[in-house]
């Protein structure tokens, strides 16, 4: 069985080595038109405003699981459509990093949240988030996630009230723990076409330029309404650091994965809670074909993560000591791949040139403060 829960990444590569194996079908060159930029329709300040902490607490992960029948998970041969590429990080964290036999979580990663389009904004059904991080651009800005945590494909329209915690964390009642580095709303959208109009989650992945980011904090009043005292703190990348990003490398690359997962197993069990960051480590591969999702060049290696984990970043060559690597995936599915109802692997679409063509236009668009 094959199902679907839009936001799990897998990585693709393999520094150095020049090929990966990825079908040659989808990995055409993509034209500029093919990248879509869309402002955001909700303004910076309603977006930061509108998610106050018990709509954070109350938001659920975006699930939309389908059966496909895929035993096993052998992928089919396929080619990178040029050259290997990459863009370093931009550098170490700024907070220092403590020797430990653990996994240092990176700050670039965070929740997304946002609203479903359309829909009545005091129904907390369509209160929604996914996973993300910051990654490397010109203005310190750019956000990688997977194209359905932006776009919804039953309207056909970017969703609202769109915004980036980094490092989020809910270990306690207290806000100031769940935005540590501030609020970061969307200012524009940039996917593929391909996504936009056909669907194709071969190109389900995103980079959102945010404004610099707001640091709220809440009080309520003696009416229960809530109402926050706002700092500008600047820009992400220069609050969180950003990822590498990295083009055409191997389907076989040993990675991390990072999310926030939240959704149950297909049986019901639901071992996360979104609360707090995990990870996953392994080996990448090619995936099995899904024609229903048009699924051709997925890569992805054995994790259990569920729906709130998409978006969230494979990354390669992941250290411990900055807490930086480069992204080479983000989560887009999960996979039942032995029909026992637990999800056992996350797929990516395989980062090809179209990647980087979008990934490109976000890092060279400039954003700066919300408007007033």
């Amino acid at each position: 069985m094959f199902s679907r829960v839009r936001r799990l990444t897998v990585g693709v590569a393999a520094f150095g080595m020049a090929a990966g194996l990825i079908s040659a079908t989808a990995a055409q060159a993509a034209a500029p038109g093919d990248v879509v930029s869309k402002n955001a329709e909700t303004s910076a300040a309603n977006a930061i405003a509108f998610w106050t902490p018990d709509k954070i607490r109350a938001a659920t992960d975006i699930n939309d699981d389908l059966a496909m029948d895929v035993k096993g998970a052998k992928g089919s041969a396929s080619a990178p459509d040029g050259p290997p590429g990459s863009v370093p990080p931009i550098g170490a964290e700024k907070a220092k990093a403590i020797k430990t036999k653990q996994v240092n979580l990176p700050n670039t990663v965070g929740r997304i949240f946002f609203t479903l389009p359309g829909a009545n904004q005091n129904d907390r059904k369509s209160w929604k988030y996914c996973s993300g991080t910051s990654v490397q651009g010109k203005y310190r800005n750019v956000v990688a996630t997977s194209a359905h945590c932006v776009y919804d494909v039953k309207h056909n329209v970017f969703y609202d009230n769109w915004v980036f915690i980094p490092s989020y964390w809910d270990g306690n009642n207290k806000w100031d723990g769940k935005a540590p580095y501030g609020v970061y709303a969307a200012k524009t959208f940039n996917a593929h076409d391909d996504f936009v109009v056909k669907e194709d989650y071969d190109y389900d992945y995103a980079f959102v330029n945010v404004y610099n980011g707001t640091k709220p904090v809440w009080e309520k009043d003696d009416k229960g309404n809530w109402h926050a005292k706002k700092k500008n703190v600047g820009r992400l990348g220069d609050n969180v650091g950003g990822q590498g990003f990295t083009w055409n490398r191997s389907t076989k690359a040993t990675v991390f994965s990072f999310g926030y997962p939240a959704g149950d197993h297909p049986d019901g069990d639901k071992p996360y809670t979104g609360k707090t960051m995990k990870w996953c480590y392994g080996t990448t591969a090619a995936m099995p074909p899904a024609p229903k999702f048009r699924i051709e060049e997925h890569i992805g290696f054995r994790c259990a993560f569920t729906a709130g984990a998409s978006g969230g970043p494979f990354l390669y060559n992941y250290k411990n000591s900055s807490r930086t690597g480069y992204l080479i995936g983000v989560n887009s599915v999960a996979w039942d791949t032995d029909g026992n109802d637990r999800y056992d692997r996350i797929s990516s679409p395989y980062f090809n040139g179209d990647t980087y063509k979008v990934y490109k236009v976000a890092a060279n668009r400039w954003s700066g403060n919300q408007p007033s």
